[in-house]
């Protein structure tokens, strides 16, 4: 098909930008010429992440062709960073000092790591942002390790935390490794009903992972939790969330209090409407919706349609309107997960071999649409 001398650009292959890519290769995507920019060719999924740490999934099983995927839905792909966007001149500017014009810009960059803010510096840190590099730097972490007791631990609370720490006391079980999770005075799993969070300390009692529901802090060389010392530690795993990055705000867009691009219920920005958001690097405006990869993936094939409306210059969106409950699988790494949906938790073998088949169903997705077109 012919396409317009309109441009449209698409700025990281998070999550939402997979299930972009996807509806336009399935149903077809604007009359634009489109180009996607990510410095990777292949993007990682965040929820195998932790199954991939344990052994559970091959690193390959958890990459998708992210360059594939963009020829097969229409788009040009550029390996290359965002550094700036000028909203009014409508220009992107890269890395590698392109300047690429716009007429619509989506933004899926993700969000940035946030252990230095706020652990401070030290060598034994490794954040799992970004999660394209995490599995690369542990196993250089691993390899300088090599021969010597693991004392780990794994800052923050949270789904990401909890299954890390499940997946790390897995993958050095036979070595005899130490895992505490620091999960903050927020405690462990907050937002989870207290049936979830009970089945997780359940389960970090039973496999021997100590958890410790206070702030962690450097004192000196020393990290330590409230008033406890946590050394020696060899390795400190940080999954504190996404922070946001320094250049959507230095760009003169519109951003929230927390410094993420500020979007309405159609993910457009506040103050550029030709420019939309999604995933870790936006907060909606409306209403309270996290930013986790459920909502990005959700929120995909919403930002799909309104891309084309744009183009054909229609004003009538679609909103994206979050479930007013998600499912959420938190892997033990013991073949078994914990399955939260609103107030319901369970935990069992079930759940796990669910979780392991929504994940593999979701990846392999992608490939299969490649080879088919």
């Amino acid at each position: 098909m012919l396409k317009t001398n309109r441009n449209l650009v698409l700025l990281g292959g998070g999550h939402a930008h997979l299930e972009v890519l996807a509806d336009w290769a399935r149903r077809g995507g604007p009359d634009a010429h489109t180009v996607l920019v990510s410095p990777h060719r292949h993007t990682r999924y965040s929820g195998m992440l932790p199954g991939t740490v344990a052994g559970e999934y091959t690193a390959e099983e958890g990459l998708i062709n992210l360059a594939a995927l963009a020829q097969h839905a229409g788009a040009e792909f550029m390996l290359d960073r965002c550094l700036a966007i000028d909203p009014e001149r409508r220009l992107v500017e890269t890395e590698q000092g392109h300047s690429i014009p716009f007429e619509f810009c989506s933004v899926d960059t993700g969000g940035i790591g946030r252990a230095r803010d706020i652990l401070g510096r030290d060598p034994r840190i490794l954040d799992v942002r970004p999660i394209g590099d995490f599995l690369n730097c542990l196993s250089r972490r691993v390899e300088m390790m090599r021969g010597k007791a693991k004392r780990i631990a794994v800052v923050g609370g949270g789904a990401g935390g909890v299954e890390l720490a499940f997946a790390l006391r897995r993958r050095f079980a036979d070595e005899g490794a130490q895992v505490t999770l620091v999960a903050g005075e927020s405690g462990l799993l907050s937002g989870f009903s207290s049936k979830a969070k009970s089945l997780a300390r359940r389960e970090m009692r039973r496999q021997g992972v100590v958890v410790i529901e206070q702030d962690a802090r450097f004192e000196g060389s020393s990290l330590v939790a409230g008033q406890l010392s946590l050394e020696p530690v060899d390795l400190i795993v940080a999954s504190l969330g996404a922070g946001a990055p320094e250049w959507p705000a230095n760009s003169g867009i519109a951003v929230g209090m927390d410094g993420f691009i500020a979007v309405d219920r159609y993910q457009r920005s506040l103050s550029h409407p030709n420019i939309l958001a999604a995933g870790d690097v936006a907060t909606r405006q409306d209403g309270s919706v996290a930013r986790s990869g459920v909502h990005a993936v959700h929120a995909g094939p919403v930002i799909a349609e309104n891309l084309r409306r744009l183009v054909k210059d229609r004003h009538a969106l679609r909103s994206y309107t979050p479930r007013r409950a998600s499912l959420y699988l938190i892997s033990t790494a013991d073949g078994k997960a914990i399955a939260s949906y609103g107030m319901f938790a369970a935990h069992g073998r079930w759940a796990g071999r669910l979780k392991r088949w929504t994940d593999l169903r979701w990846t392999t997705s992608f490939a299969t649409l490649t080879r088919a077109m």
